[in-house]
């Protein structure tokens, strides 16, 4: 047994996957398997080879092109330093998933420890050291076990949706194929789970020889109470849908996916058929079913595709592999520097926050006391891509290591962001949720938190401990009576709330904008995060490039001033970068292929790093991106509404403006500057031909004047776009 189980392991993403579609069946095939279907005789339970399958069960599933997986199948997993398996608590390292006796480790542990446990193999790893992994004496080899080829990729797992029996006597099962995070087309985020499947939308009709045994894949509830039910545990929360490569929350499709479950007894009464058994019989009888093995059967090498005929789907399946740069091929470095140069990349260390770092630290240290909490409140503000959040989430991850140090009172930590709520009272549901696993309407959440943290009840068995709120685009929860930010902010106010609220936001005045009652609770204690200097993005893009020699050193700086110039956003800084990096892979490869096709014609020799051309090239994608274009290139009038709706974002802090709204202020901008002031049909005109663009997202016409409009880019883009035109020369003190 295994008493422990990893919860987050950082990959690298593959590129590309093959498609994982079904086959289509020929016509003639699919007439003969509808007159078979009604003489087959349908069970629930079936004993098989020693085992009892069900319905709903969840077994591993033999590869059709790669025999390893026919090997002998450990079910206890050797120890990674003795290579024995003994009776002794063994204990799994969270990111290598690798087994380890207690007694076998240096220096040996008595119990298992609380909270993540890592390897010493893996913390040496993490530092940059150079591992050597034990290895079995001579003549032993060293054996994996089914969960290790499930995740490599050598097995497959399946749920059984039906089971069933052939007229000519061999057992089938109609099964819902589950993939790893590595065969989807987004490959492995650093989100997901080692453990982690995805349950796909995709069935196949298998012979039972294909089945291998059981796994039990469970929903985050029953993951996170597993702790010694073995090796063979998995994770699975979303759906992948193989045709549109797409995910959606289990919780979601339950209720509306009854039309395409497999498994209804109303799917298995075919009392007309003289041949089909009785209800009575559909049930598991040890004496008619348990006699069968995979013994009575003909058994082939291949059987997970022996009856190619009449298996749709399954060789396509089985044809599906992880690219092979992800496991075997050791990335060259303008590959590494591709990945870390991605946004979701968590980087090392956050330069150039420092005292900013300090500040938030001290901030929530002297919320979290000792001897009781005092609730706060925390504004943080600054243009985008500063930097805000990263900030915070750095501090808390530091906090963390603190808490389990023993140095610091333990408290939970919940983030809501802003853009990811469909309502602003959503927010609630969110907040309970992250605290007690459960999930309620945002009413009954709302009535439990204001209990929660106005009289101080518990909520589960857990401890009533400090609580951590984190609120991303703060100004997305304002209502027309602002009663969500009130109920927020009025909670760290009572005296048992245990409460500290951490608002981010990127309008510096957007406090003022609250009715008096919230803004006097969210008191003056404010952080501003001020636009990036090109030093300071030239030392973010190296502090995430170090130790990698992938780029010239004036490119970084070029890139850096470029941005600094424009805007000071760090994000648009690294996508340049990241870009240069691409096109440069790109050529390299493309000089490879040439040169493998011509024998005569060699790569040249020399390190190929990133140049400035690479830069001043990708410059040019991201600053002058269709959009971009559109909005040079439109009417003078349009100019005027794009730079009227940045104006008004700034001022208000809101992404949306009413067409009434919006109308008035582009008025009172032509009227301050001796221009021309437009009708409301041409404006609706103007606004109909932007929404044609997708530069502005609207609501339906019949609002007419009350329809609501936003902009569907950055508002950076518009500024970049407009501040020099010279049409209009007035539009640059808008932006």
């Amino acid at each position: 047994m295994k008493s422990k189980r990893s919860l987050l392991e950082p990959e690298k993403t593959p590129s590309k996957r093959s498609s994982v579609a079904p086959a289509t069946p020929n016509p003639s095939e699919t007439r003969k398997k509808r007159r078979n279907a009604k003489k087959r005789s349908y069970y629930k339970k079936l004993a098989y080879d020693g085992g009892v399958f069900e319905v709903g069960d969840d077994v591993y599933v033999k590869r059709r092109d790669d025999a390893e997986s026919d090997e002998d199948d450990p079910e206890a997993e050797e120890c990674r330093i003795c290579f024995e398996i003994g009776s002794s608590i063994m204990i799994e390292c969270d990111d290598c998933l690798g087994g380890f006796h207690l007694r076998c480790l240096k220096p040996p542990l008595r119990k298992v420890p609380e909270g993540d446990w890592i390897c010493e193999f893996c913390k040496a790893r993490k530092l940059g050291k150079k591992v050597k992994l034990p290895r079995p004496s001579d003549g032993k080899k060293l054996r994996r076990t089914a969960r290790e080829k499930l995740l490599s990729s050598d097995l497959w797992a399946a749920r059984i949706e039906s089971l069933w029996k052939e007229p000519d006597g061999t057992y089938w099962l109609k099964c819902r194929w589950y993939v790893i995070p590595e065969e989807t087309t987004a490959g492995r985020q650093p989100h997901n789970l080692r453990r982690e499947l995805y349950l796909t939308n995709h069935f196949s009709d298998i012979e039972m020889e294909s089945v291998v045994r059981h796994c039990y894949v469970m929903n985050p509830r029953e993951f996170a109470e597993a702790n010694n039910e073995g090796d063979d545990v998995f994770y699975c929360e979303y759906e992948y849908d193989v045709r549109w490569h797409s995910f959606k929350r289990l919780a979601e499709v339950a209720d509306t996916d009854n039309d395409e479950e497999a498994g209804n007894d109303e799917d298995w009464k075919y009392s007309n058929d003289s041949d089909c058994d009785s209800e009575d019989d559909s049930d598991f009888d040890d004496d008619i079913v348990g006699k069968f093995s995979c013994h009575d059967t003909p058994t082939h090498e291949l059987a997970a595709n022996s009856r190619r005929g009449r298996i749709f789907g399954l060789h396509k399946i089985g044809l599906k592999k992880i690219p092979e740069h992800v496991r075997l091929h050791k990335p060259t470095d303008l590959e590494r520097a591709k990945s870390m140069l991605l946004l979701t990349a968590l980087p090392k260390t956050l330069p150039c926050r420092t005292k900013e770092m300090e500040e938030i630290t001290l901030f929530i240290k002297g919320a979290i006391c000792e001897d009781h909490c005092l609730g706060r409140c925390l504004y943080i503000h600054g243009v985008p891509g500063t930097g805000k959040t990263m900030t915070v989430l750095t501090v808390l991850k530091n906090l963390r290591t603190e808490v389990d140090a023993g140095k610091m009172r333990p408290y939970c930590f919940v983030e809501v962001n802003g853009l990811k709520l469909s309502s602003p009272e959503n927010i609630y549901r969110v907040i309970y949720e992250a605290l007690s696993g459960h999930r309620v309407g945002w009413k009954k959440a709302l009535n439990i938190l204001n209990e929660l943290f106005s009289e101080g009840t518990k909520i589960g068995k857990e401890e009533n401990r400090p609580c951590v709120l984190l609120i991303d685009e703060l100004d997305l929860l304002l209502t027309r009576n602002q009663s969500v930010l009130y109920n927020i902010f009025d909670w760290p106010t009572k005296p048992d709330s245990k409460l500290i609220v951490i608002g981010i936001a990127n309008t510096m005045d957007l406090p003022e904008k609250f009715l008096p009652r919230i803004s006097s609770r969210m008191g003056i204690q404010r952080l501003c995060f001020g636009p990036y200097n090109y030093q300071q993005l030239q030392e973010i893009i190296e502090s995430r490039l170090k130790g990698i020699d992938a780029f010239e050193e004036q490119a970084i700086e070029f890139a850096s001033r470029k941005v600094a110039a424009m805007s000071g956003d760090a994000r648009r800084a690294l996508e340049i970068c990241r870009r240069a990096a691409e096109a440069a892979d790109y050529r390299l490869k493309q000089l490879a292929k040439s040169s493998k096709s011509n024998l005569r014609q060699s790569l040249p020799q020399g390190k190929h790093l990133v140049g400035m051309n690479d830069i001043e090239a990708a410059v040019h994608d991201v600053f002058q991106a269709p959009h971009i274009q559109i909005m040079k290139t439109s009417s003078r009038l349009s100019k005027i509404m794009l730079a009227a709706m940045v104006h008004e974002l700034y001022r208000s802090g809101l992404c949306e403006v009413t067409f009434e709204k919006l109308a008035t202020i582009i008025r009172s901008l032509c009227s301050s500057n001796r221009e021309l002031q437009p009708g409301w049909d041409d404006l609706l005109k103007v606004g109909c031909k932007l929404g044609e663009c997708r530069i502005i997202l609207s609501e339906e016409g019949a609002k007419h004047r009350l329809q609501r409009m936003q902009l569907n880019f950055p508002s950076d883009d518009v500024a970049f776009a407009l501040k020099a035109c010279p049409e209009i020369p007035w539009l640059s003190k808008y932006l």
